[in-house]
């Protein structure tokens, strides 16, 4: 190997790393790409939260277009985006559905009562297995669900009122001008 060729070939590494870390500094650090985007949503059929002898599942979904948030009450990022959650269930443009995960039902089915409930309804995942299911990295995170139960959105993280204008309207929008 010549002398020149063994100092170009660490320079190119090096320029291959600092492209991919100068690449790194332009994306959202909160953006997480999720395989579910365009595929159906998991199955699933779980206890209604205040309503434990009775179930909801998937199916029953099936022709409308709806959100799914997970949260816990045990989530402090939860309590963040709920003010925002409820703001969004008042603007009647989406069911909002809860899943709540590996909860206490007392504390909640207080978190609800204290702080005003967005949901049509809410569903307990207390295995997280649902949960592990919908791919979630961590509560906060909500998913836009079209009339044939495929995943369209992701949100990782708190939803607050940028994002509601920004991502979760048009997406709503453009998933009700196709089902027109």
């Amino acid at each position: 190997m010549s002398s020149r060729t063994r100092y170009l070939i660490p320079l190119f590494v090096f320029l291959i790393m600092a492209g991919f870390l100068l690449k790194g500094l332009f994306m959202d650090p909160k953006f997480i790409p999720s395989v579910l985007i365009d595929k159906p949503a998991p199955e699933f059929d779980l206890p209604l939260l205040d309503k434990p002898d009775q179930t909801l599942a998937k199916a029953d979904l099936k022709g409308k277009v709806w959100m799914l948030n997970v949260w816990a009450s045990w989530c402090v990022a939860c309590r963040a985006e709920h003010q925002v959650l409820n703001k969004l269930a008042r603007m009647n443009v989406v069911d909002i559905y809860g899943l709540n995960y590996k909860d206490k039902r007392g504390d909640a089915l207080n978190w609800l009562r204290n702080l005003g409930n967005p949901y049509v309804a809410t569903i307990v995942d207390s295995s997280g297995r649902t949960g592990i299911d919908f791919g979630v990295y961590g509560v906060p995170e909500s998913f836009i669900i079209d009339a044939e139960g495929v995943i369209r959105y992701k949100h990782t993280g708190p939803v607050n009122y940028e994002d509601i204008q920004a991502k979760i309207l048009p997406v709503l929008n453009e998933l009700k001008g196709a089902t027109k």
